[in-house]
């Protein structure tokens, strides 16, 4: 009978030694809510969802911060930007890190009345990270737009 309980011991003790199997988060998830906030023009939402080291790449403009990549990047074209659509290529996760990568497509209005609405396509990347909160924050976005399309 000595035996069985530290055998049972033995293997309880061991399965709590065990590195336990993390979920993986649902990267599709965080860049459909970014996505969202960024259609319905909720700038405090997206630049809640950076994270503190945020860096925005697109040609040769690069973007370092939340401050910086709130200011420069979210606040000066969300509103420029419409109808942002994504279509995912590659996507990785593990408990830490997640990314999605792929295609995107926006329409983009006149800005003057001389002007035509437009549309873009172009590549992305949008590299997520869980913070030390446990919280899953946009850590890195590329951009490598084409030039702008006259809308029909």
């Amino acid at each position: 009978m000595k035996a069985i309980f530290s055998f049972l011991f033995a293997l309880l003790f061991l399965a709590s030694c065990a590195k336990k199997e993390t979920e993986k988060v649902n990267v599709s998830a965080l860049n459909g809510k970014f996505i969202n906030a960024w259609n319905n023009k909720q700038v405090d939402s997206v630049i809640a969802l950076l994270a503190d080291d945020a860096q925005f790449l697109q040609g040769d403009v690069r973007y370092n911060g939340k401050a910086e990549v709130a200011d420069k990047w979210v606040k000066k074209t969300i509103n420029n930007i419409n109808n942002l659509k994504t279509s995912v290529v590659s996507s990785g996760a593990d408990e830490a890190m997640a990314y999605e990568a792929g295609t995107f497509s926006v329409d983009v209005p006149a800005q003057t009345p001389d002007e035509p609405n437009a549309y873009g396509e172009g590549n992305f990347m949008l590299l997520w990270k869980k913070d030390a909160n446990g919280k899953w924050k946009l850590s890195y976005a590329q951009l490598e737009d084409h030039n702008l399309q006259v809308k029909q």
